[in-house]
């Protein structure tokens, strides 16, 4: 059973994987871009829409949600950087720090892709940029501080599982 927890880890959350969810949220939101701290919280919330109800959730439920901030970050990091090597995403430097936007064949790479688990990706990567639209910085970090603070219940919930 560790062997499949493992690989399905794995599937999901290698750069090649992240990449595509980078690039999806990226290019639903062009001409905008986002940081860093921004694209690994998108990572996550663009597979667990339905904790913002919205659409179902495109990944199965764990039993520990927490997102693995420092794991997740290296990967979406990683994932950034392989798709700028196939002008995907760009890298804009601004006032504010690096950002991150849809490269010149974002558009191209996303049409080509159809198989339905991407359609759905694509759907969700919209809706998730439409409805945190108008959340400037200070709004996002309270719903993502917001998340953290459930995420820390639940490990304590587990932790405690644990010990019985």
């Amino acid at each position: 059973m560790e062997e499949v927890t493992r690989e399905l880890a794995l599937t999901f959350n290698g750069p090649l994987e992240a990449g595509v969810r980078a690039v999806a949220v990226l290019g639903a939101a062009y001409p905008r871009n986002f940081d860093l701290q921004r694209m690994v919280a998108f990572d996550y919330l663009l597979v667990h829409t339905s904790e913002l109800h919205g659409p179902d959730n495109l990944h199965p439920d764990a039993p520990i949600r927490t997102p693995a901030t420092e794991v997740r970050r290296k990967v979406v990091q990683n994932a950034l950087h392989l798709m700028m090597t196939r002008d995907l995403v760009d890298r804009v430097v601004t006032e504010n720090g690096i950002r991150f936007c849809a490269g010149e064949m974002a558009a191209s790479f996303l049409d080509a892709l159809q198989s339905s688990y991407v359609i759905e990706l694509k759907r969700r990567a919209t809706w998730l940029v439409q409805h945190l639209a108008d959340y400037d910085d200070q709004d996002f970090d309270n719903l993502m501080r917001r998340f953290f603070d459930q995420w820390v219940v639940e490990f304590q919930h587990a932790e405690q599982r644990l010990e019985l």
